[in-house]
């Protein structure tokens, strides 16, 4: 299946760079001026800042095979209007801006779905290897979508390219179809949109390994992004000829490609750590000569080593985020990954295109791979994650069971969940360390505030209170558990004696008077 869908992404990659190449052509075309052909860059890129979070919340909470599907069916239909206007001749500047926004949010919606499967199609080993043939695809079909593009609007216009460019989705979508995911079964309520996405955001908040790994890659993609913001005026300076901004996009590509492949190699004797550090140097070091370079193929080398770099850094962060998220909560994590790289690229170029045009580019180069190579010192506060853990779920936690009489709706809440130890007097200061991490884990899974209590007339009695927002969050809590946490609840099981009792108690309702307001199990 995987290698289904790598396959029917290359042929909807060479579609989509197809487009773009005919839209940017046919709006000069059309003399609609540099405003209406920036904006067309704009219109590209604005969806995935506007729907890159909801689009993750939604891949979370419904089907991601489903929602990859109606987006792709939704972009085919855009695609053929695209066609359709375009060869009728009644395509105007605004209406393409429309039509690219449309596509755009198409992609938008099914982008952080689509890296969410991968864990599903390969191994856990493997993500890495999978990420890296996913570049070697995209950076291809970089190279050879614009070639056939020109070739093809020379000989017979910009109509035939996009009639090319809707049929590539025919593709995707014949795979997507045919493939059999499995229906994941969830006892606990589903969670709505809003809620879906302030528990990204609180999930991120206690997840610190994943904390490290998109602080330094928005850092390098920040920093690097000189490369693609500055390149056309290193092109031009050149040679003056416009192949040669297009020559070195292919040499970028090339060198992914060849990265991709060094790095399965590299990766048997190097830890990921390592190997992230060295390839954002090699970047930084590649930007910092970018600025002195003045022949075409000095810069062509230059711009193969920053892809074998980008590329080896870009995979294993990704493969990594992926990696560190359970499969409940990856697309929101994904796309907020996406926001941040993404984000970085954006407001890189602008930072570095403006140090550019007021000092020198040569001087924005040096102070950017300068930058990109002090990133790597973010590893002292940042480190790279090196431990994998096992983020597969744990349902061990018995569903608690309401009394006769007891009334708790899905939305009602607050609630408290109190958990009593005895703890061994000689383990209290470790069951008291170990407790730190494990609150950690509460509310990365829904508490909005946890705490440990002593008793003060039983010594060892010690009481975990948390609080959760509504019991529908609470029995969603009894699935997030993972088995990276299995050891940690096991420690602390060795520092107590007894099985922990467990009581939960709600905000009683109006009209819930009489009725018992906590159960208690063991």
């Amino acid at each position: 299946m995987f290698r289904r869908i790598l396959v029917a992404s290359f042929v909807a990659d060479l579609g989509s760079f197809m487009q773009s190449v005919g839209a940017a052509w046919l709006m000069v075309s059309m003399q609609a001026g540099p405003f209406f052909v920036a904006l067309t860059q704009t219109a590209s890129t604005l969806p995935f800042f506007l729907l890159g979070l909801p689009a993750g919340s939604l891949g979370d909470i419904v089907d991601r095979r489903r929602l990859i599907l109606y987006s792709e069916a939704w972009m085919l239909i855009v695609a053929i209007v695209l066609a359709a206007t375009t060869l009728s001749g009644a395509m105007t500047p605004w209406l393409l801006l429309g039509l690219t926004f449309a596509l755009s949010s198409g992609q938008a919606m099914e982008s952080p779905s689509w890296r969410a499967v991968l864990p599903e199609l390969v191994p856990r080993e493997d993500l890495a290897a999978a990420a890296a043939l996913n570049g070697i695809e995209y950076n291809t079909a970089s190279i050879i979508g614009p070639a056939i593009a020109g070739l093809l609007i020379a000989a017979a216009g910009v109509g035939p390219a996009f009639v090319v460019y809707a049929a590539s989705f025919v593709a995707v979508i014949a795979v997507i179809a045919r493939w059999k995911r499995p229906v994941e079964k969830r006892t606990a309520p589903v969670e709505a949109l809003g809620g879906a996405t302030v528990a990204a955001l609180r999930y991120l908040r206690y997840a610190p390994s994943i904390q490290a790994v998109m602080v330094r890659s928005a850092a390098a993609m920040f920093c690097a992004s000189a490369t693609f913001a500055l390149l056309p005026t290193i092109a031009s300076r050149a040679t003056g000829a416009s192949t040669t901004y297009g020559l070195l996009l292919g040499a970028f590509g090339a060198g992914a490609i060849g990265g991709a492949f060094a790095m399965a190699r590299a990766r048997t004797r190097w830890s990921a750590g390592s190997l992230v550090a060295a390839a954002i140097a090699v970047v930084g070091l590649a930007i910092i000569a970018m600025g002195s370079v003045r022949s075409v193929p000095g810069l062509s080398l230059v711009m193969f080593v920053i892809g074998a770099g980008w590329i080896v850094f870009f995979s294993l962060a990704n493969a990594q985020v992926q990696t560190l998220t359970p499969d409940w909560i990856r697309a929101r994590i994904i796309a907020v990954f996406m926001l941040l790289t993404e984000g970085g690229l954006a407001i890189g170029g602008l930072v570095w295109g403006a140090i550019g045009s007021r000092a020198s580019v040569h001087a924005a180069l040096v102070v950017a791979g300068t930058a990109t190579m002090a990133s790597t010192a973010l590893a002292f506060i940042a480190p790279w994650p090196e431990r994998t853990p096992d983020v597969t779920p744990w349902v061990h936690w018995r569903r608690p069971t309401l009394h006769d009489g007891a009334m708790a709706t899905p939305d009602q809440g607050p609630v408290l969940v109190t958990v009593e130890y005895t703890v061994i007097p000689a383990n209290v200061e470790e069951f008291l360390r170990a407790m730190q991490p494990y609150g950690r884990v509460r509310r990365r899974d829904g508490a909005f505030r946890w705490s440990v209590f002593r008793d003060v007339e039983q010594p060892d009695i010690y009481v975990e209170a948390f609080l959760v927002h509504s019991w529908a969050e609470h029995l969603r809590q009894h699935e997030r558990l993972t088995l990276a946490d299995r050891d940690l609840e096991q420690h602390i099981a060795t520092l107590t004696r007894g099985e922990p009792t467990v009581r939960h108690w709600i905000h009683p309702a109006i009209g819930d008077a009489g009725h018992p307001s906590a159960h208690t199990e063991r």
